[in-house]
């Protein structure tokens, strides 16, 4: 993994010594939250419904087994005992005291961490498939990339304010994990005609109250080539991207109004003055973070274990979390387990500080000191023995860990809606956790398969309900939460926004609802079909009957 240098250490201590005083002004009066507010948002300070909010970047999903157990620390000394993991694999906390925060960024400073850029009009933090350097569909590791795009966006001079806030997204598999067709820029790893690895380059993707699937502008760039192309994109966004209206702002209506051939050629035109320049990146460079990512020292193993075959045998709860929750490892004897924090009716991507003490043990004893953030608010342990996958479960079940309920229809994403979010016009939390509980048994959630639901607060979809095989925005409706559903999203590589079925649901209505888009789902799946194969067979009316043929 990488570790900071000199330049980076120094770089962000200064930076939290900058904001202490930024805050003391504030406090003392002598600057007003309005002009308070850019300063604190480039430090990922949001001022929410009932308090401030602290988002930690986690770049690229990755953490050591230090900086988790830090994340628990501060859990337990700046807010309330926990933190909210979020769909940009970042942290937030959500009751951190002003005149702490900066005490808070100094102690994440000490294990290489900090709250740049997540938050304002610049480029966010960087993500990518949270099985990197692990999956065995991998074409190659993504995050030696992920940490160059990260120094090459940090303070960029020139995209510090943009005219919206810009993410980018990195999958190094053929299997899209990363959602990279839903963000401003997604790079998917691939290789030429040639035998050469790079990356196509998608652009306009995101949600929002404009969902775009995101549309390639070059079907190939070189890895060396790759960061001056950014440039240029991010170039041609910058001076030709809205101001005028912040919700027609994002790179995606840029595309969306210029085309995609336009905007090729404007990019190209740029990139041709600069693709020579110092932001081509040589063979050197590359290798060199290449080998900050090296894989760990895996032990040479059978992948038949006869131990963890009769751990399962014996356990039918041990064998229902390997069967959802544990994934191929590109290393023989060696497997991917997901934690999942979702427990039934629980709430979405959160975790205390003694769970999240405890992954970082886990992590230290039987994964390298490696932890992983996903996308989908929930942990991995990248590279864990088979052997030891039995005592990593009985741990983590102990802790209230141990669901086996990942990609089934409990594994919900949720944003924190109205409970925190002063933008929400309608809870999340409350209504995740109430399908969870009407869906709790595992049995069922088998007969199910998998099913993606996603729920959103307010049309900004922090909860991306558009890309859920099962969508749901919380809505006000004069005075009232109403919840409008969508059908058909998918954030993987084959992706697409849901279309709306119809007329809202109250709360008390939309648990039954959902429900019933199960149960149709049930009775007309062929063999061996998703919830979302099946409606893209048969489309939204068998659906939309069971939702509204009665009203």
């Amino acid at each position: 993994m990488y570790r900071y240098d000199d330049f980076d250490r120094q770089l962000v201590h200064e930076r939290t010594e900058q904001f202490r005083e930024q805050v003391k002004r504030r406090l003392a009066g002598d600057i007003t939250e309005e002009q308070f507010r850019p300063l604190r948002l480039m430090n990922g300070v949001y001022l929410q419904l009932h308090a401030y909010m602290l988002r930690v970047a986690v770049p690229y999903g990755t953490l050591r087994a230090d900086q988790l157990r830090q994340l628990g620390m501060i859990a337990r000394v700046y807010d309330k005992g926990y933190g909210h993991f979020t769909t940009r694999q970042n942290i937030q906390y959500n009751w951190p005291k002003l005149d702490e925060i900066p005490d808070a960024l100094l102690d994440l400073a000490k294990v290489e961490m900090h709250a740049i850029q997540t938050s304002g009009n610049c480029i966010r933090n960087t993500t990518t498939d949270q099985y990197a350097g692990a999956a065995a569909d991998e074409i190659e590791d993504p995050r030696p990339y992920c940490e160059l795009i990260r120094q090459w966006s940090t303070f960029h001079p020139e995209f510090t304010y943009l005219p919206r806030k810009f993410k980018i997204a990195v999958t190094g598999s053929p299997n899209d994990r990363a959602a990279v067709k839903v963000h401003d820029i997604g790079l998917r790893m691939h290789q030429n005609d040639a035998g050469e690895t790079g990356f196509e380059v998608m652009v306009g993707g995101g949600l929002g109250r404009t969902p775009f699937v995101g549309k390639t502008i070059r079907e190939f760039i070189g890895k060396n080539d790759l960061f001056s192309y950014l440039e240029a994109i991010l170039r041609v966004y910058n001076r030709f991207g809205r101001r005028d209206n912040k919700y027609k702002a994002r790179i995606k209506i840029l595309v969306h109004e210029e085309g995609i051939d336009k905007i090729r050629e404007l990019v190209e035109e740029e990139w041709a003055q600069i693709k020579d320049g110092s932001l081509r990146v040589d063979d050197a460079e590359i290798a060199h973070y290449i080998e900050q990512f090296a894989p760990p020292a895996f032990e040479t193993l059978s992948d038949d274990d006869a131990d963890f075959e009769r751990h399962k045998s014996e356990n039918r709860r041990f064998a229902n979390w390997v069967r959802s929750n544990v994934i191929e490892h590109k290393q023989p004897g060696y497997a991917i387990a997901n934690v999942s924090l979702k427990p039934i009716g629980g709430i979405p991507g959160d975790a205390t500080d003694t769970q999240m003490e405890l992954v970082a043990d886990l992590s230290e004893k039987y994964s390298f000191g490696d932890v992983r953030v996903t996308h989908e608010q929930n942990l991995v342990l990248p590279h864990v023995k088979k052997a030891d996958l039995f005592a990593v479960w009985s741990e983590l079940d102990k802790a209230d860990l141990g669901t086996a309920n990942l990609g089934y229809v409990t594994d919900i994403i949720s944003c924190p809606g109205l409970d925190y979010c002063a933008l929400a016009t309608a809870r999340s939390i409350p209504l995740s956790q109430r399908i969870s509980e009407r869906f709790g048994d595992l049995d069922r959630q088998h007969d199910i398969g998998e099913l993606k639901i996603k729920i959103s607060g307010c049309i900004n979809a922090c909860g991306h309900h558009h890309v859920g095989h099962i969508g749901i925005l919380g809505l006000d409706k004069r005075g009232k939460e109403f919840y409008q559903i969508t059908l058909g999203g998918d954030a993987s590589q084959d992706a697409s926004i849901g279309k709306i079925a119809g007329a809202g649901f109250s709360e008390a209505e939309v648990v039954d609802a959902i429900e019933s888009l199960v149960t149709k789902y049930i009775d007309i799946r062929e063999s061996g079909e998703r919830f979302i194969d099946t409606y893209r067979r048969v489309g939204m009316d068998p659906f939309k009957e069971v939702l509204y043929g009665d009203r």
